[in-house]
């Protein structure tokens, strides 16, 4: 029951993904921004009345990129920070690959926003270091933090990204080493969808600035 239930979930979960993502290409950047402000207190809201620490981890996922697009950049690391910290009491929860990744990621390009590119490269390598989940396994980790990378010279990280990340994304379908020939040959990929996983809940695959 416990899978079945975990299936229904991911299917569900991936659906509102799709949502938000043709939401996001018909918002002007500016409602973008203001709409992940109003989502993230919807969050906020949960997490502090969750019922239980799996509907409190699973809400914080979702508030720290959140807070991230609305320009939020404290609570941005803040909620990051705590969601690593809660992660290490829930390795058996299904969130929990998700929750390292976002969470690196989060923090990752707020080093970068703060111009300290070594450790917005390593937290890179740590968001692919996650064991993965059942959306990762499926549809691979976001690459929005890494095509930032790329635009700073950073080819070396995101080939050593990429590689680590092909040890969870079991159905990447030749897609990580046609990435990495081409961020070998100095060129950025077309990295589709996978730009817009964790930053496009937040109502904003564009919002960088």
């Amino acid at each position: 029951m416990r899978l079945i239930f975990t299936v229904i979930r991911f299917v569900i979960i991936s659906s509102l993904i799709s949502v938000a993502v043709a939401i996001a290409a018909a918002q002007p950047p500016g409602d973008k921004k203001s709409g992940a402000a109003r989502r993230l207190a919807v969050k906020e809201k949960l997490i502090k009345e969750a019922p239980d620490d799996d509907a409190r981890f699973d809400a914080a996922t979702k508030a720290a990129p959140l807070a991230f697009i609305a320009g939020d950049y404290v609570n941005a690391g803040m909620y990051a920070k705590d969601l690593l910290r809660q992660a290490k009491t829930m390795e058996d929860n299904w969130n929990y690959g998700n929750a390292l990744h976002v969470a690196d990621l989060v923090l990752g390009r707020i080093a970068l926003k703060d111009g300290n590119v070594d450790e917005a490269k390593r937290l890179l390598l740590e968001a692919g270091r996650t064991p993965g989940s059942p959306q990762l396994d499926t549809f691979g980790p976001d690459m929005l933090f890494a095509k930032e990378l790329l635009e700073k010279g950073e080819n070396a990280a995101v080939i050593q990204y990429l590689d680590l990340c092909s040890k969870f994304w079991k159905m990447e379908d030749g897609r990580l080493g046609r990435w990495k020939t081409s961020v070998q040959k100095g060129e950025t990929p077309d990295f589709g969808p996978n730009l817009r996983y964790v930053f496009c809940e937040a109502n904003s695959c564009q919002e960088q600035n």
